[in-house]
């Protein structure tokens, strides 16, 4: 998982990224290509 400052960039690499709020902090997830999660901060 990457952490990241800005997820801006990181959520455009693929079609199926999404971006969730989770206990506060925000996370991009991929169910088909898992290895794109990020988290912010």
């Amino acid at each position: 998982m990457k952490i990241a400052n800005s997820l801006k960039t990181l959520r455009s690499r693929d079609k199926d990224c999404k971006l969730v709020r989770r206990k506060g902090r925000m996370y991009v997830i991929n169910k088909k290509k898992p290895r794109y999660k990020a988290r912010q901060g």
